[in-house]
């Protein structure tokens, strides 16, 4: 990911905790600058597992976008989980885990087609691999499209 701030590539987990800045613009912001720097991309309003967005036509498409991550359990997590299956019921930890990384794919996919000119993205879906015992990749893709809205 590139900063919005000083221009330098940062990992892309920090872009699920701060939107567009690093870690180190993100501590030298005021509490204003900060809030308006975790503000979403209005984009995630234009985000759709159809093929068309209701109300808007599409003017051009970008083609496939995507954002991939790929997580492991922690051994404190694993052996958490295993008690929670014990009782039964929902297992939060692997809940709370899947909801991250679904959500940092997202987000890579949505900074993949704004870098790309796309102002939605139609036909969202995810994916997932598990590549080692405990390691498992998540896709989130779709199309990334400029659409306008019909009048």
């Amino acid at each position: 990911m590139r900063c919005k701030v000083c221009g330098k590539d940062y990992p892309s987990l920090y872009h699920f905790k701060t939107a567009d800045t690093c870690l180190a613009c993100y501590e030298g912001l005021s509490e204003e600058e900060r809030a308006k720097a975790a503000q979403p991309s209005p984009i995630h309003q234009l985000t759709t597992t159809a093929f068309t967005l209701d109300g808007y036509r599409i003017v051009k498409s970008f083609g496939v976008i995507r954002g991939i991550t790929v997580r492991s359990r922690s051994v404190f997590g694993t052996i958490g989980a295993s008690l929670q299956t014990i009782v039964g019921g929902n297992i939060t930890l692997f809940s709370e885990l899947c909801e991250q990384t679904r959500a940092e794919a997202f987000e890579m996919m949505i900074h993949h087609a704004v870098e790309r000119g796309a102002n939605a993205v139609i036909g969202v879906r995810y994916d997932a691999t598990e590549i080692l015992q405990g390691v498992t990749e998540v896709l989130c893709y779709g199309t990334a499209v400029l659409v306008e809205p019909t009048v």
